[in-house]
């Protein structure tokens, strides 16, 4: 009887000197409104102008452009991009830096016809967001001239109205 009744007695008396923890019992938070979650909102990215010429590519992708047809018509049962990718970036790993001179070269080239087409770009992008600046203020301009003008007349119609009283 003793056996039983310590086991028993000892779990009971250890929980009931555990202190209280309010999240086990129940409590909540109170939410705002319910089906949202509060995680932040991801803020809107900037719509990409498709005009904007694309950056050049690096020498290893250079590289990965001929690879890839060698690899193509060596392995034409391949069809997977990954194994492709693979077998180019372990190659690539193990040329040397002569063997890796020639597509640092078109790629340097490439980069400095893309700094090029930049350039031009910007410009054009500057000379059209002055012209729509211009323009704006010059619409704003007229508004405003409009607005003087028309209280002007209300003014002039208030003088004679007071002039055919007298």
């Amino acid at each position: 009887m003793k056996n039983a009744k310590g086991k028993g007695a000892a779990r009971a008396s250890k929980e009931s000197l555990k202190p209280v923890d309010d999240r086990k019992v129940g409590k909540r938070k109170a939410s705002g409104k319910p089906g949202r979650s509060s995680a932040p909102k991801k803020e809107k990215k900037a719509k990409k102008d498709p005009n904007k010429p694309k950056r050049p590519p690096s020498a290893f992708f250079v590289f990965l452009e001929e690879f890839r047809k060698t690899f193509k018509a060596e392995n034409p049962n391949v069809k997977a991009v990954s194994v492709v990718g693979k077998a180019g970036g372990e190659k690539w790993k193990s040329l040397s830096s002569a063997e890796k001179a020639p597509y640092e070269a078109k790629a340097a080239k490439r980069k400095a016809e893309y700094e090029k087409l930049i350039k031009a770009y910007d410009k054009k992008q500057a000379s059209s967001a002055d012209d729509e600046e211009s323009d704006k203020s010059k619409s704003e301009v007229n508004d405003e001239d409009d607005a003087s003008g028309e209280e002007e007349e209300e003014d002039d119609e208030e003088e004679e109205d007071d002039e055919d009283d007298d």
